[in-house]
């Protein structure tokens, strides 16, 4: 067993996390601090964000995914999730990543349009109207000023994250069967739902 795969698991005999979440992020900071959160509120699963030190296109996203994946293989019951933003990026580009995510059914894909941020804006308000990336930026900043330098997790509670889902199911609808093409919409919701999901199992 690698020395990576020992850090995911409890000390000699405690029982192992029931599901481990892998998940490849775009962004540096904002997805690694909100995703972390998780991790406190289940002891059953884990969540571990590959990041990378500079913001990356989609493929580069998949690519630390696929690295990660040769080196520690996932269970069974694991989980292996792409976190990204549509921004600029191509359908091409955003087809390779929908694709892998079709290979195993432990594997995902959650997208927002225009970008992350605009699932953080669903705990706070219905993030109607959205017209562009810097839109949802200036009106998450009313929520969470400062954001961009780390999130206040005080301020993402449990209420506002079933509040996120309810929102984003809701312009979900009917569900897209890859991502998110609508600009104001997101299936990081898919996501957070299969972390309470494990939590509750």
């Amino acid at each position: 067993m690698s020395p990576q795969r020992r850090k995911f698991q409890r000390p000699l005999g405690e029982r192992r996390y029931r599901k481990l979440f892998v998940i490849a992020v775009e962004g540096v900071k904002t997805e690694p601090q909100y995703f972390a959160i998780f991790n406190h509120q289940r002891s059953v699963i884990r969540v571990h964000c590959l990041k990378s030190r500079h913001d990356s296109a989609p493929p580069q996203v998949l690519k630390r995914m696929r690295d990660h994946l040769r080196e520690e293989h996932l269970l069974s019951t694991d989980a292996a999730w792409l976190v990204v933003d549509k921004d600029h990026w191509t359908d091409e580009q955003l087809t390779q990543l929908h694709a892998w995510a079709q290979e195993h059914d432990n594997y995902g894909l959650a997208l927002s349009n225009p970008k992350f941020e605009y699932w953080l804006l669903l705990h706070f308000e219905d993030g109607t109207d959205i017209t562009s990336s810097r839109d949802c930026s200036d009106r998450l900043e009313s929520f969470l000023p400062g954001y961009e330098k780390g999130i206040d997790v005080r301020r993402i509670t449990r209420q506002g994250i079933n509040d996120a889902i309810r929102r984003a199911r809701k312009r979900d609808s009917p569900p897209c069967i890859d991502w998110p093409r609508k600009l104001g919409s997101t299936t990081v919701y898919k996501l957070v739902e299969a972390i309470f999901g494990a939590g509750n199992e």
